[in-house]
């Protein structure tokens, strides 16, 4: 019996492609981001943004702060945590903010999530929503 030779790259294709889509759902071990990461002084509070935080999100942290103003009309709505790699909360809890990614023609994929109001949880990606780093935000005073 012959087999079509069509079938032997659809497979190849086929295989490739389930192999890019599971390493897509796992992130690196080198980025340090597969599971939060708590950032503070010895004494429990920030005193200053972490090192992996960008300088465009030092910005953002002041605006979240102040209560903005935001330079998106996303910024500051709900974030539903679809993905789940964020503890679970109810509806609500978890809002993001654009992180501004330089020579982006769009939003990009950084962002900074908080949970609670006020917030009391600070997380930040890079990579829109695949992983996250816990933080704790710099005091007032020492973002600027």
């Amino acid at each position: 019996m012959r087999r079509p030779l069509w079938l032997i790259p659809v497979v190849a294709l086929l295989a490739l492609w389930l192999w890019s889509q599971q390493g897509a759902r796992q992130p690196t071990g080198d980025s340090g981001a597969s599971a939060p990461v708590a950032v503070s002084a010895g004494d429990g509070l920030a005193t200053s943004a972490p090192a992996f935080l960008p300088a465009e999100a030092r910005d953002v942290l002041r605006r979240i702060a102040d209560g903005g103003p935001f330079a998106h009309r996303q910024d500051g709505s709900t974030f539903q945590n679809r993905e789940r790699r964020l503890p679970a909360q109810a509806r609500g809890y978890y809002r993001e903010y654009t992180v501004e990614t330089p020579g982006s023609g769009d939003r990009g994929a950084r962002r900074i999530v908080t949970g609670g109001d006020p917030p009391s949880e600070y997380y930040y990606t890079d990579d829109h929503y695949r992983s996250f780093r816990r933080f704790d935000p710099p005091a007032q005073g020492a973002a600027r």
